[in-house]
C-alpha cells in the first residue's frame, strides 16, 4: 500500500489504536484523529514517526473540517477512512438517562461518522486517481441490543443505514463503503465484561472476549481490497459470546 493514505478516528486507544498500528505495518501512510494528542502520538510511537496527528473531536464540524484540510495539505489525497470513534452512555434504564447523555452518544457515534464521511467524500471525489474506501465501525448492537443500551444501540442502527447510503452514493465516484460489526474485542471499554455484565434474562454474566488484533487483521483485509470489490458487512466476534441465540 505504498503511498496510500489512511485516516483512523478514535485512534488514541482500543480498536482504533490496534487498527492504526496494523495498517502502518502493512505500509499505509497514517493520519490519526482523536481528542487526546498525547494518546495519538503514543499509538504509533516509533512505528511511523511521519504519521499526521490530528487532534480533533469528531462531533465538532469546524474541528473535523480543519483536520481534513490539514490532511489534504499534507498528503493531497485519502484512500481509506476508518470511522471508528465512538462512546457509550451509562447502562441505566432509559428514564434515568439525561438528554445530555443521549446527545453526547449521538453526536460522537452518528454525527461524527457523518462529518468524517462527508469530508472524505469531498476529497475522494476530486483526487486523482479518484475514489477511496470508507469502513464504518458498527456493532453487534446494530443487530441485538444489550440491556440499558438505548443511545448506543440506536446510533449503531443508524450507522448501518449510513453505511448503506454511502455505499450506494459512492458508486458513481469509485468510493466503496463497508461496515465491521465487532463483538467483545479485548479493550479497556470491554474490561467490565471480565467482571460480569447484564444479560437479557436479568442475570449478570462474565463474557468471553477476543484479541483486538483479530479485529485489526479484519479491517486490514477489508482495506486492502481493490475498489472493484467490497466487504459490505463483516461480523467479527468472540466465538462463545452471547450473540447468536442472545435473549
Amino acid at each position: 500500500m505504498t503511498n496510500a493514505v489512511a485516516l483512523v478516528t478514535g485512534a488514541g486507544s482500543g480498536i482504533g489504536r490496534a487498527v492504526a498500528r496494523a495498517l502502518a505495518r502493512e505500509g499505509w501512510t497514517l493520519a490519526l484523529m482523536g481528542r487526546r494528542e498525547a494518546a495519538l502520538r503514543e499509538t504509533l510511537q516509533d512505528l511511523q514517526p511521519q504519521a499526521l496527528i490530528l487532534p480533533a473531536d469528531v462531533a465538532d464540524e469546524a474541528q473535523v473540517d480543519a483536520a481534513f484540510a490539514r490532511l489534504r495539505e499534507r498528503f493531497g489525497r485519502l484512500d481509506l477512512l476508518f470511522n471508528n470513534a465512538g462512546i457509550g452512555a451509562p447502562p441505566v434504564p432509559i428514564d434515568e438517562l439525561t438528554v445530555g447523555q443521549w446527545r453526547a452518544v449521538v453526536d460522537t457515534n452518528l454525527t461524527g461518522s457523518f462529518l468524517c464521511a462527508r469530508a472524505a467524500f469531498a476529497l475522494m471525489k476530486v483526487q486523482q486517481p479518484r475514489g477511496g474506501r470508507i469502513i464504518n465501525n458498527g456493532s453487534i448492537s446494530a443487530h441485538a441490543p444489550r440491556p440499558f443500551s438505548a443511545p448506543y444501540t440506536s446510533t449503531k442502527h443508524a450507522v448501518t443505514g449510513l453505511t448503506k447510503a454511502l455505499s450506494l452514493d459512492g458508486r458513481a465516484f469509485d468510493i466503496a463503503c463497508g461496515q465491521i460489526d465487532i463483538g467483545n474485542a479485548a479493550t479497556d471499554m470491554t474490561e467490565k465484561m471480565t467482571r460480569g455484565v447484564p444479560q437479557a434474562n436479568g442475570q449478570t454474566m462474565v463474557e468471553p472476549r477476543m484479541d483486538v488484533e483479530d479485529v485489526a487483521r479484519a479491517v486490514v483485509y477489508m482495506a486492502g481490497l481493490p475498489l472493484s470489490a467490497n466487504v459490505q458487512t463483516m461480523t467479527v466476534m468472540a466465538t462463545s459470546m452471547p450473540f447468536v441465540g442472545r435473549g
